[in-house]
């Protein structure tokens, strides 16, 4: 059945795989209820609870390049699995948790905990994923997390329905064991440098000085930024802006959902054979169209409107598909094995500010009126372009073909 999806064989690596499933659903059930949570089941407002989030990100932005550095010396499991740790402790003080300095505090614990995972995910991957192979596996990795969030979200909705604080509750305890079966079948994962192995050389001046690598982290940034749209622009632009019902907003994420989970591993298995950074050309095309939609559905008829909104979502989620599983392969693939760590830890850093600009950006951009963000999207989405065409002449993995096969002699 996977074969025929275009996903890999998942063979001795099932463990694995359920871990980030299992980790998919708990942070599933969470993420549409994280402000929500807070306001049911605590005495803090709006802005308080804004506010301990936003914080949070920042003062944990610096993890990245220090866990980095952590996973070059030490090994992507070690931090992988401290990450799965401190995300569980959170969780489970958000229990006990009544202050804003208390939500501070743990929500910083997550964070730091969400940073070492994602700081460590990419190595694992790129560890049992021979190169050639390695679109396939980042491209199916991502659709199961698609899953496992739609999962999620459709218990999230129950919880909320039911609205007590005996529910709200149990979806933090919930995500809390959800972290701790994760983390007890990810003992299984393979380490990418043994314990007893000493320091390659290298520094983050090597890193930093890597000028080609520093295009691709640019690359990044674009995509991250624009993936930020779904979950922070258009339900806003939609019932707000174009005064649509608030269903619409959910039609989109589920035709979104239902096309990266069951559709991603077909598409990578379409670039057979087809150059990376074209792809990559391709991805951010699909985004601009989709912002075109978008924007052209402001002064339509209410159906037309809609219309417009879920074919911009269906676009939209056609850059997602293209752009995903080649920026990942492509950030493995052109990172030293030596230095991986860090050279992840800059394409993890590309998120992390996308997401701590994007929902005040966005905000900030629809509240001048519907034009700006959907102008500023495009204009991102053109230096994205561009930069991607100079990926393709300057950065030597980008130039190759997808080839979803295990590279000879790897």
């Amino acid at each position: 059945m996977l074969h025929r999806l275009g996903f890999p064989s998942i063979g001795r690596h099932r463990r694995f795989v359920t871990a980030i499933a299992v980790d998919a659903v708990g942070s599933g059930v969470f993420m549409p209820l994280a402000m929500l949570y807070f306001l049911a089941v605590t005495p803090l407002t709006l802005v308080q609870v804004g506010a301990a989030i936003s914080i949070a990100s920042a003062v944990a932005l610096p993890a990245g390049p220090v866990i980095g550095s952590l996973v070059d010396r030490y090994g992507a499991k070690r931090l992988l699995l401290a990450g799965n740790a401190l995300q569980a402790v959170g969780y489970a003080a958000y229990l006990f948790t009544q202050s804003f300095t208390g939500v501070l505090l743990w929500t910083i614990v997550v964070t730091v905990g969400r940073t070492a995972f994602w700081g460590s995910y990419g190595n694992i991957v790129a560890a049992i994923a021979q190169p050639g192979e390695r679109e396939k596996w980042f491209g199916f990795l991502g659709a199961l997390r698609n899953v496992g969030f739609a999962i999620g979200g459709l218990a999230a909705g129950l919880a909320l329905t039911i609205g007590t604080r005996i529910a709200f509750d149990s979806v933090v305890a919930v995500n809390a064991i959800s972290y701790v079966a994760a983390l007890l079948l990810l003992l299984a994962v393979p380490e990418t440098r043994p314990g007893h192995a000493p320091a390659l050389p290298g520094t983050w001046g090597t890193v930093l000085a890597d000028a080609h690598y520093r295009l691709l982290v640019l690359n990044q940034l674009g995509y991250s930024l624009s993936m930020m749209v779904l979950n922070f622009a258009i339900p806003v632009y939609a019932v707000t802006m174009l005064g649509l019902p608030g269903w619409l907003t959910g039609a989109v994420f589920t035709l979104n959902t239902v096309m990266v989970g069951f559709g991603q591993g077909l598409v990578v298995k379409g670039m057979t054979g087809r150059v990376r950074w074209r792809i990559l050309v391709v991805a951010q095309i699909s985004f601009g169209l989709s912002f075109v939609v978008l924007w052209g559905a402001g002064g339509t008829t209410p159906w037309m409107a809609t219309t417009l909104v879920l074919l911009g979502g269906i676009v939209y989620t056609g850059g997602e598909l293209l752009g995903g599983p080649v920026l990942g392969a492509l950030s493995a693939d052109a990172a030293p094995p030596e230095l991986r760590g860090r050279y992840l830890a800059l394409i993890q850093l590309a998120w992390n500010i996308a997401g701590m600009v994007a929902p005040v950006a966005f905000a900030w951009l629809l509240d001048r009126g519907t034009a700006d963000l959907w102008v500023v999207l495009l204009v991102t989405t053109g230096l994205s372009l561009v930069a991607a065409v100079r990926l393709g002449a300057r950065l030597p993995h980008a130039a190759l073909p997808v080839t979803n096969r295990a590279t000879a002699g790897a």
